[in-house]
C-alpha cells in the first residue's frame, strides 16, 4: 500500500519528451476551451509520430478555437522546429455520456488514488521530488542557454536505497558537435550536484546508449496519457489507470484524483498520519461514489474522517477546487502534485 521498500526507482521526463508534448497540447486545448466557456466538456487525445500530429476526441463547448494553431504554438514554445502535418478529428461528446454528466454524475467509472507523505516539503516521496527536480533543471539549463548543446527531449531517473540516492540518470537530447565526455562532465557540474547536493557514492549515468541526437517525434511516437506514473507518485502507490491531460473536470479520472491528493495531504498536515492513502471509485452517471476509503501508514482506517469533512461528488469537487479555470497546461509536465499554488495542494484545518 505504501512505499516501504528499502530500494525504489522513480523517473521524470522533460517537457520535450514526445508523450509530454502530447499531454501539453491536449491540456492547452482544454485551457483554450475553458477560457471561453468554463462549462466546456473536453476529452482530447493527441498522437504524434514522425512528422505527423493527430488530434482526436470529443468536445462540447461554445468556444471557438483553432486546434492546429494551439498545437503548433505549444510545439514551437517547447523548442522544436521540425515541421508537423497536423490532422484534427474532434467530434461532439456522445449523448449517452452527456446524459449522465448533465445530471451531475461522474463522467466515467473508475478508481482514483491520492497520496501524501511527510518525508519532503512537497509531501511526495523523495525519489519523485528528485527525479522531477533533475528534469526541471535539465530544461532550465537549455532554456537559459547555460548548455547550448542541450535539446528539448530528455528523461531522468533516481534510485533510492536505505534513504540515500544510489543511482541518478539523465538521458538528454543534444547537438551533434559535443562529446559524451563533455556532456557527462557538464551535467555532473550543472545538473546533478546542484540538485543532489553531493554525488559522492552515487552512480551517475548519462546517455547510456552512447548518444541522443535525434529526439521528439522524429525519434519516437508520443501519446497523451502515457506518463501517468510521472504525473502522480512514481509508481510507488496504485494508480487507477486513467490519465489526466486533455480532460475537463467532469471527468473524475482527473478531478477525483486531485481531490484524493487534496484529502491525503490534509490528513497528513492535520496529524492523522505520516503517510496517507485515499481511494475513491465511481459508476458512470452516478454522483455519489461507490466507494471512499482512507488509511494511514499504520493501517488505521480514516474513512469516517474523510466522509465527514469532504464531499466526493463531481460537482462538489469542481466547486471546492475551483476547477473550471484554464489552469491545466502548466500541470502537463513535471508532475501534477507537490507544486505550490495548485488548488489541490492547499492546506486547510480539519
Amino acid at each position: 500500500m505504501f512505499h516501504l521498500l528499502d530500494r525504489y526507482t522513480t523517473e521524470s521526463v522533460t517537457s520535450g519528451h514526445p508523450d509530454k508534448v502530447c499531454d501539453q497540447i491536449s491540456d492547452a486545448i482544454l485551457d483554450a476551451c475553458l477560457a471561453q466557456d468554463p462549462k466546456s466538456r473536453v476529452a482530447v487525445e493527441t498522437f504524434g509520430s514522425h512528422g505527423t500530429l493527430m488530434i482526436g476526441g470529443e468536445v462540447t463547448t461554445r468556444a471557438r478555437i483553432s486546434y492546429k494553431k494551439i498545437a503548433e504554438r505549444v510545439y514551437r514554445k517547447i523548442g522544436y522546429t521540425e515541421k508537423l502535418n497536423i490532422i484534427v478529428r474532434v467530434a461532439q461528446q456522445s449523448p449517452d455520456i452527456a446524459m449522465g454528466v448533465d445530471k451531475e454524475g461522474a463522467g466515467d467509472q473508475g478508481i482514483m488514488y491520492g497520496y501524501a507523505t511527510d518525508e519532503t516539503k512537497e509531501m511526495l516521496p523523495r525519489g519523485v521530488v528528485l527525479a522531477h527536480a533533475l528534469a526541471r533543471r535539465l530544461e532550465k539549463l537549455r532554456r537559459d542557454k547555460k548548455l547550448t548543446w542541450l535539446r528539448p527531449d530528455g528523461k531522468t531517473q533516481v534510485t533510492i536505497g536505505k534513504g540515500r540516492v544510489i543511482t541518478a540518470l539523465a538521458s538528454t537530447q543534444h547537438a551533434k558537435n559535443v562529446s559524451q565526455e563533455d556532456i557527462r562532465e557538464a551535467l555532473i557540474k550543472h545538473l546533478f550536484k546542484p540538485v543532489l547536493g553531493s554525488v559522492r557514492g552515487v552512480e551517475i549515468l548519462v546517455n547510456p546508449t552512447g548518444k541522443f541526437e535525434i529526439g521528439g517525434f522524429t525519434a519516437d511516437a508520443g501519446l497523451t496519457g502515457r506518463k501517468i506514473m510521472v504525473d502522480t507518485y512514481g509508481g510507488l502507490i496504485p494508480h487507477g489507470g486513467g490519465c489526466f491531460s486533455g480532460k475537463d473536470p467532469t471527468k473524475v479520472d482527473r478531478s477525483a484524483a486531485y481531490m484524493c491528493r487534496f484529502v491525503a495531504k490534509n490528513l497528513v498536515k492535520n496529524g492523522y498520519g505520516k503517510k496517507c492513502l485515499v481511494t475513491v471509485a465511481y459508476a458512470i452517471g452516478r454522483a455519489e461514489p461507490v466507494m471512499v476509503e482512507a488509511f494511514n501508514e499504520k493501517g488505521k482506517n480514516l474513512t469516517s474522517v474523510v466522509t465527514k469533512h469532504f464531499d466526493f461528488r463531481p460537482r462538489a469537487i469542481i466547486e471546492r477546487l475551483d476547477l473550471r479555470r484554464p489552469i491545466y497546461q502548466d500541470t502537463a509536465a513535471y508532475g501534477h502534485f507537490g507544486v505550490d499554488g495548485r488548488p489541490w495542494e492547499e492546506i486547510i484545518k480539519i
